[in-house]
């Protein structure tokens, strides 16, 4: 599988919605899909699925709000 649709696919496991593939601009923070914890659980799932790593300097809320953002910035790391 591409990067888009893991992510995408994780995305969707962690927030129960499947609002993540059919509104990829969606803001995950501000709809409450998506928290401080799982966002944790985001990295370590993106981490162990992908196999990258992604520092912890490197994750700033603003710019992992959306699966869009995180998509870019995960396709970063690889």
């Amino acid at each position: 599988m591409d990067i888009k649709t893991e992510v995408l696919n994780i995305l969707e496991e962690l927030t129960g919605s499947d609002e993540v593939k059919t509104n990829p601009d969606i803001d995950l923070f501000d709809e409450g899909l998506l928290d401080s914890m799982g966002t944790v659980q985001l990295l370590i799932e993106i981490e162990s699925v992908l196999d990258i790593t992604v520092p912890v300097s490197e994750f700033e809320r603003e710019e992992w709000a959306t699966p869009t953002m995180i998509i870019k910035k995960v396709a970063e790391f690889q």
